[in-house]
């Protein structure tokens, strides 16, 4: 693809909503109640949302539900241009298809998953895919984010192949993704490419990533603490002492929420904080909270003295 020039645009930066996707009586993406949600976390703390990512149950959903999505809650009024929209998936073509949708709409950026399936996956297999994406689509508008959760995918996004891919494509793989967990990982990356949009995660790193010249988070837990990770962010800018212990605050939501299964648990918390028990839906095979665990959750949250803004 042929690299061409184009005016400065400011790059995504600081907290970003990994949002949650509501869904419908038949378990399927509702584009209305998702742009709500949005409107909602852009409201309280948020700088961008990312939109069809792991905690939107993006790949429980098919091609067509996806580009409905995108195109629903942008039709809804959500600016395209404060989100980064998930658009890996397993087969190359499908991963083209949707990144195109998302540029055509003016998104931000697109967050990218390997192709992960296959396993034990080298350098240079995994180079080669994120390549033919973007020679497929051959537009130079398209900002690409590598998106690396091993724990999820059973592959690795290294400090080797972050770089190869940047210095390939320089005006397009621009940012990253990074939610396995490993700060020394990501401070390895930020080392090596300075000013490279990084994005932690998990907000237990936000300060930390805005220190080293990261981007900021893409959280699921951000659902729940856009507020004060906004907090966090806005101190790091405007009176950096008073940011370390806004994010210690912080990172003790995050750890009480993160040790169970995330998702399920996240729409709990919504459901019982909207009091609209269709929160719980959720695409199979993941299944709602059982209900004993489901009111462990809610009394350890509640006791925390975390709150939430109030209900879109």
């Amino acid at each position: 693809m042929t690299q061409a020039s184009q005016p400065l645009t400011v790059a995504p930066h600081g907290v970003y909503g990994a949002a949650l996707t509501p869904l419908d009586a038949d378990l399927k993406p509702d584009p209305r109640a998702a742009a709500a949600h949005c409107r909602w976390l852009l409201a309280h703390g948020c700088d961008g949302i990312g939109l069809l990512g792991t905690t939107g149950e993006a790949n429980s959903f098919a091609l067509t539900e996806r580009l409905d999505l995108i195109a629903g809650v942008i039709g809804a009024g959500i600016p395209a241009e404060r989100l980064i929209i998930g658009t890996g998936c397993c087969a190359i073509p499908d991963t083209v298809r949707l990144t195109e949708a998302a540029i055509e709409a003016g998104a931000a950026g697109v967050l990218v998953l390997p192709p992960f399936y296959y396993k034990g996956i080298g350098d240079d297999g995994l180079f080669a895919a994120f390549a033919a994406v973007i020679e497929a689509v051959g537009d130079s508008r398209l900002k690409l984010y590598l998106y690396n959760f091993p724990a999820m995918t059973g592959i690795g996004l290294g400090l080797d192949l972050v770089v190869r891919l940047h210095q390939a494509y320089p005006d397009t793989v621009v940012g990253l993704k990074d939610s396995s967990g490993d700060w020394a990982a990501m401070k390895a990356i930020l080392d090596a490419l300075p000013g490279f949009g990084l994005f932690s995660g998990t907000e237990q790193y936000l300060l930390a990533c805005l220190e080293a010249g990261g981007a900021g988070t893409i959280s699921a837990t951000v659902n729940l603490t856009s507020v004060p990770c906004g907090e966090v962010y806005r101190a790091w800018r405007e009176d950096p002492p008073t940011a370390q212990p806004l994010q210690e605050a912080l990172t003790v939501a995050r750890l009480l929420v993160q040790g169970y299964p995330l998702v399920p648990a996240l729409k709990e918390i919504m459901a019982r904080h909207t009091s609209e028990p269709g929160w719980r839906r959720l695409r199979p095979p993941l299944t709602p909270l059982p209900g004993e665990t489901a009111d462990k959750l809610w009394r350890e949250f509640t006791a925390s003295g975390f709150t939430l803004a109030a209900a879109a």
